[in-house]
């Protein structure tokens, strides 16, 4: 698998690389409706500029609580979801080690996929293997790209070698068979430029809902409050050695 140009390259056979998200709903022309949405969930992060299909947020810190009520961003793409009755879809990527994809139509949740449920998990019984790649037929159909279902389900089956493959290599394969957002996977470069996407002045910045300086101020302060609070696990029940023996 290449590594696109403009993929973030991580730490390839260490023990971290880039944590990054992004948050994407199916409404055009409706980026003012998505910011309103963000602003009043308390959302930390960056609105990208309007976008002929997609209306794109990216969370300052992907691994934690992205907005209030202790919402992930897991958690905020369902309450998306709900209020926008549309194709939404979150994508995170933690220390490239782990991708997650969950993919809602409406305020239904199609399925939800981790690479790795075992990152970051304290539990030795938790296996590596990805989990909820048979989704993929439903990923696609629910993104109007049925005819990228095997080939989606194939990439998201496979096991990465740790030692020369990052996940953000396959969230690029991922965007690219589902029509989203190609420059994505290089969320992680905000506040800078990101290569092959808006330039950095071109996106809308809030903390804690907030625009302007105030709200960087104030996302600063209530980033060190959200940064202890984890969200849910992505699965309530990995895959796990000693239920196979």
């Amino acid at each position: 698998m290449a590594l696109p140009w403009g993929v973030p390259s991580g730490t390839v056979g260490g023990p971290s690389g880039y944590t990054y998200g992004a948050l994407a709903v199916r409404a055009p022309g409706e980026r003012d409706r998505f910011l309103a949405a963000l602003r009043t969930v308390r959302f930390s992060g960056w609105v990208a500029p309007d976008d002929d299909d997609w209306a794109v947020a990216v969370p300052t810190r992907a691994g934690t609580a992205v907005a209030g009520g202790r919402r992930g961003l897991l958690e905020l793409g369902a309450e998306i979801a709900r209020q926008f009755d549309a194709p939404v879809v979150a994508v995170r990527v933690l220390g490239d080690r782990q991708l997650v994809l969950v993919v809602w139509s409406g305020a239904d949740e199609v399925g939800r996929y981790v690479s790795d449920p075992s990152h970051g998990v304290d539990d030795e019984a938790v296996l590596p293997m990805p989990m909820g790649s048979e989704h993929a037929a439903a990923f696609a159909d629910a993104l109007g790209v049925p005819e990228a279902a095997d080939e989606l389900e194939e990439l998201l089956a496979e096991e990465l070698d740790a030692d020369s493959m990052i996940e953000s290599e396959r969230l690029a394969g991922v965007l690219r068979l589902l029509a989203l957002p190609g420059w994505l996977v290089s969320a992680a470069s905000l506040p800078r430029d990101v290569p092959l996407g808006p330039r950095a002045r071109e996106f809308t910045r809030l903390g804690a809902g907030v625009p302007g300086v105030r709200g960087r101020l104030l996302g600063r302060a209530v980033d060190v409050v959200r940064r202890r609070r984890h969200p849910p696990p992505v699965v309530v029940d990995p895959p796990r050695a000693d239920f196979f023996f």
